[in-house]
């Protein structure tokens, strides 16, 4: 009965806030109603110094996705841009610190992002900094170029420029076990990148189309890199590092050290979060600033989908990292070392 009781207490809270949320979203509006569209923030204190400039700080973890990344249906590149929007708007706001903690990821969604600061950075005239966890390589380190100046560890692990599509041939055992497919196709190419066809039977043709199209994206991830390190340089009083002049023997795929990279000119300096927060203020011309987040907010009755859950049980085996599935015919900005 207490159990039933405590359902019927929260049930009721969800329906009277959900209400409430729904009627503060709508405004009145001559022909009709209208609201605002997008991941609902709420800014959170993270470090309180009493000043009143601000540091806000948005953090890209993990696989570099455009699909939605949590119940609320938004995906990360949904989730930046809103970030990026309050930061701008807010006045107290003097420079954005990116911490990124990223193998990489999608194509698209590395470059909407990698588009969305430089963007914010030209219109707002705040500076972007990027502090390097552990893992910024490929879609990490895209999302990092753009930045006013890049700060890595000594032992984080970047670079792993270039480009990557996968897809599995398993039309030998299919053979094995006499299953023979067929296949109806309206076009030569049709079956781009099937796996059911044995190796001979790709046409020379297709391996030219693909390898071209990696080339041509590999083009724009190395173009980005030399036009926003650039830049990046020209604009920083004391100069941030230079690209060495071979720098795209570097960009062949292979992953760096934050000191290798500061070698090569791929970042700017080597030091923690808080060499970033330093860095940071310095850039942004102040001298104390509070660091804030701005952190996704779910309606109270997010809780209830949690009863409505069931999940057929499964053994999972950590291995300590969560290796990314890669789909068929996608391109990605992605290490290597994490593909399975």
């Amino acid at each position: 009965m207490i159990f039933a009781l405590i359902l019927l207490v929260l049930l009721v809270l969800s329906v009277v806030l959900n209400f409430s949320q729904l009627v503060s979203r709508f405004t009145p509006m001559k022909g009709g109603y209208s609201r605002t569209a997008g991941p609902r923030l709420e800014e959170a204190t993270l470090e309180d110094n009493d000043a009143s400039d601000k540091i806000a700080v948005l953090r890209i973890d993990g696989i570099i996705t455009s699909g939605a990344i949590d119940q609320s249906g938004y995906s990360m590149v949904d989730v930046v841009k809103a970030q990026l929007k309050r930061a701008r708007e807010d006045d107290k706001v003097k420079a954005v610190i990116l911490k990124v903690d990223s193998p990489g990821g999608e194509v698209l969604a590395a470059d909407e992002i990698y588009r969305a600061i430089g963007d914010f950075q030209k219109k707002s005239g705040k500076p972007v900094i990027a502090s390097m966890g552990d893992l910024a390589a490929s879609g990490g380190y895209y999302v990092s170029a753009p930045c006013r100046w890049i700060v890595a560890n000594e032992m984080t692990i970047t670079g792993s420029i270039g480009v990557i599509m996968d897809t599995w041939n398993y039309r030998g055992l299919m053979d094995k076990i006499g299953l023979r497919p067929v296949v109806y196709k309206s076009g030569k190419f049709k079956d781009m990148l099937s796996g059911s066809r044995s190796t001979n039977e790709i046409p020379a043709e297709e391996h030219r189309m693909v390898q071209a199209l990696i080339d041509q994206v590999y083009g724009r991830f190395t173009n980005v890199v030399a036009e926003a390190r650039t830049a990046a340089h020209e604009k920083n009083k004391d100069k941030g590092q230079e690209l060495v002049p071979n720098w795209p023997e570097y960009a062949d795929g292979r992953v760096l050290s934050g000191t290798e990279a500061l070698k090569y000119g791929f970042v700017d300096q080597l030091g923690d979060f808080k060499t970033a927060v330093d860095t940071a203020k310095r850039v942004a011309g102040i001298s104390e600033a509070n660091l804030i987040e701005y952190q996704q907010r779910y309606d109270f009755s997010d809780l209830f989908h949690l009863f409505g859950k069931s999940e057929a049980p499964v053994v999972k085996v950590d291995l300590g990292i969560d290796a990314p599935k890669l789909e068929t015919g996608r391109l990605y900005f992605l290490s290597p070392a994490l593909v399975d």
